[in-house]
């Protein structure tokens, strides 16, 4: 078999390899000019690197064995994606439901808020407005085509 240059080659591949661990799911898959392939994997109760492993040996197997690049000139990543990356499944959002998000609405505006349900067309997003005694708690409700961007906030 010749080099799969495309994206699908890839990820029917970590589909095939992924298919039997329900928890673990494809997020993104890159491959950059120079044959470097990084594969961004989730999983519903978390990845660890253990399951990376296994995954990256697995597939860079059968990367050698069907000769995808016969003068083995690839490298191979397989990670979750960092904290810093944005939410881009409907899975994710739901693996993250009661954490704080910065949600980057698609005329730029910017909410931050917990995240306090999520559907099919959308999210739910607990905000405070007021401060002090004056504070109120509202629930906004955020159709996943008005999001241009949600990433999870990290609190320390």
């Amino acid at each position: 078999m010749n080099q799969p240059s495309s994206i699908q080659a890839i990820e029917a591949l970590i589909e095939k390899i992924i298919a039997d661990n329900s928890d673990i799911f494809l997020v993104s898959v890159r491959i950059k000019p120079t044959n470097n392939i990084k594969v961004f994997l989730d999983a519903d109760t978390g990845l660890s690197i253990d399951k990376c492993i296994k995954i990256n040996r697995a597939m860079y197997k059968t990367i050698e064995e069907e000769g995808w690049y016969p003068d083995g000139n690839f490298s191979l990543e397989v990670s979750s994606p960092g904290v810093d990356e944005p939410l881009k499944l409907l899975r994710q959002y739901k693996k993250n439901t009661g954490r704080n998000l910065e949600v980057v609405f698609s005329d730029d505006t910017k909410k931050e808020g917990k995240l306090a349900a999520v559907n099919e067309t959308g999210i739910q997003l607990e905000y405070t407005e007021g401060k002090n005694k004056k504070a109120v708690t509202l629930t906004k409700e955020i159709a996943f085509s008005e999001i241009k961007q949600a990433t999870v906030l990290i609190s320390f």
